[in-house]
């Protein structure tokens, strides 16, 4: 028996036409994967499982059968029963889903009451139950946290705690994993995994990354513009993609063994994996800037003994400790490591937007105080960085103008020419000046946040998660664009990222950092392949992988830890 039965479903948002005769089916016990860019569809079809498009105004045709429910032909109480209770489904985003002033246990008791009609006491109880099931270290004390307690992994386990309550036979995870680190991600798949096989339960898992697929379920369907592209076997799609558009989704994907591609950036300096700087040969050039052809061992920017702490008395905590970095022009500096390693806070520093507590940062040799215009910053989320109530044109234009005032005057009309260079640099077009950024996409939006940070004509840019939230093309054309404007333009690059396989993609050489500090450094490909630190190759297996067979032994490996 079939636990998902779709039939030629649509879903049409006026005259946009999301979902277009999708139809597939979900045996009970089973996992599907859900696997397209953004805009592809997936997340519209899962919603539509559990009935939610019901009052916004779509249009939804198709027949879609869930745990026995018709749910085009439902009613209101028959889909109360069905969402929570025997479908349940965990969202992407664990903060927006989770209401910031209950705490966590009262709840999950919350759902599980309206399924059940148990008393209070007893709903708490279930509510520690579930908490203790998905992993969250001492449950009765947690389960009167608040969300905001808790970290990005332990607020995706609360949600998957409120899903499992009423013990559902479907879960639909929707990108489950995003903006997680590698290692926070194989936990909460190793999660899914696990109870899976302990209840039986079915899995939709909808994802734009194919190595999370890869990790998790048993057959995969590839989506683009609403539509079925390729379905099967996880193993024969991943091995074999029929369709052509399923091979460019997986061409896109970062493959975390694979070397750096001879030509895909600046050659990088002769510097030994002891970060000690051997002397370069050649001067530079009489403007200080060399060809973005020719190695540079030109040191730009330098951390030394970099200290930042947080708090006060017994509660300081140093977020950086002792961390000592060199950024050579036209390379890259690959900075990775879990949430809460300190990886932002060290960037931050770099550009002077936090001031250190002890140590120095350098800029050409000199001590750099401040904020430093040369040295910019693109920030994870473009949405929070930029002014939703001003144009991406105008957000551009404010280094510029800071830049000229004083000089000449505002120049208007050599401000918008310039901005619109800008635009058209990072590929976008002169006419999204005057457009807002909630009329962008995410990757369109972060080459905003790119052509803000060149506006003020910088020799180092620090990019923090810079494509962190972005599906795999939209990935590899942001990353592509920062090679070229660094080949082009000599910049320095310092990539923060928690993805080891894009890091590997983009830079020369890579710092680890764990609790605040670095525990290895040295050019890529021997950090990766001969990395020295135990807890670098913990990183590294924790990276998905894109054969199911693989991603089957890594999970037995981790679980070996914990069972022992």
């Amino acid at each position: 028996m079939s636990l998902v039965e779709v039939t030629d479903l649509t879903v049409e948002f006026g005259a946009l036409r999301a979902v277009d005769g999708l139809s597939f089916r979900l045996a009970e016990g089973a996992a599907l994967g859900l696997v397209g860019e953004s805009g592809s569809g997936k997340s519209t079809v899962a919603s539509a499982l559990l009935g939610l498009h019901r009052g916004t105004g779509a249009a939804v045709g198709g027949s879609v059968r869930v745990a026995g429910t018709d749910v085009q032909a439902a009613s209101d109480e028959e889909l109360r029963r069905l969402r929570g209770g025997r479908a349940a489904m965990v969202f992407q985003d664990p903060l927006s889903s989770l209401d910031p002033y209950y705490a966590i246990g009262d709840q999950i008791a919350e759902v599980y009451r309206v399924h059940t009609r148990v008393s209070r006491r007893t709903a708490r109880a279930r509510a520690v139950q579930v908490l203790d099931r998905v992993g969250i270290p001492d449950p009765v004390r947690r389960s009167r946290s608040r969300p905001h307690e808790f970290s990005g992994g332990m607020r995706q386990r609360a949600l998957i705690a409120m899903a499992l309550a009423c013990e559902p036979d479907l879960l639909i995870a929707d990108e489950p994993t995003t903006a997680l680190d590698v290692t926070v991600q194989a936990q909460i798949l190793d999660l899914l995994h696990a109870l899976r096989e302990d209840t039986g339960m079915g899995l939709l898992l909808v994802t734009h990354d194919v190595g999370v697929a890869a990790e998790s379920v048993d057959e995969v369907l590839v989506m683009r513009h609403g539509r079925l592209v390729e379905h099967g076997p996880v193993q024969a799609v991943l091995a074999a993609p029929a369709q052509p558009y399923t091979r460019e989704l997986l061409g896109a994907v970062p493959r975390v063994e694979a070397r750096r591609a001879v030509g895909a950036g600046p050659r990088k300096p002769d510097v030994p994996r002891s970060g000690v700087q051997r002397p370069a040969a050649g001067g530079s050039q009489p403007d200080g800037r060399r060809p973005a052809t020719e190695p540079s061992g030109e040191v730009v920017l330098e951390a030394h003994g970099l200290r930042r702490e947080f708090g006060r008395g017994k509660r300081a905590f140093a977020a950086v400790d002792g961390v000592s970095l060199t950024v050579h022009r036209g390379e890259t500096l690959g900075v990775v490591g879990e949430s809460g390693s300190g990886k932002t806070t060290l960037g931050r520093m770099l550009v002077g937007l936090l001031e250190p507590t002890a140590g120095e940062v350098r800029f050409e040799g000199r001590v750099s105080s401040g904020v430093n215009p040369t040295v910019q910053m693109v920030f994870q989320d473009p949405v929070s960085s930029l002014n939703p109530r001003r144009s991406v044109g105008e957000s551009i234009a404010d280094p510029l103008r800071a830049r000229v005032r004083g000089v000449r005057g505002r120049d208007e009309a050599r401000v918008r020419g310039r901005v619109t260079e800008l635009l058209e640099r990072v590929g976008l077009e002169a006419a999204h000046y005057d457009r807002y950024p909630h009329e962008f996409s995410g990757g369109q939006r972060q080459r905003v946040g790119i052509a803000r940070a060149l506006a003020a004509d910088p020799r180092v840019i620090v990019c923090d998660e810079p494509v962190s939230a972005l599906d795999v093309t939209t990935q590899a054309q942001v990353v592509a664009l920062l090679g070229e404007l660094q080949r082009e333009l000599g910049l320095a690059l310092v990539f923060v990222a928690h993805d080891l396989a894009v890091v590997r993609q983009v830079s020369d050489r890579v710092a680890v950092m764990r609790s605040g500090r670095v525990v290895e450094e040295g050019p890529a490909d021997e950090v990766y392949e001969s990395p020295r630190d135990p807890y670098t190759r913990q990183l590294l297996a924790a990276v998905p992988a894109l054969d199911p067979a693989v991603a089957a032994r890594r999970r037995a490996e981790r679980r070996e830890p914990a069972l022992a």
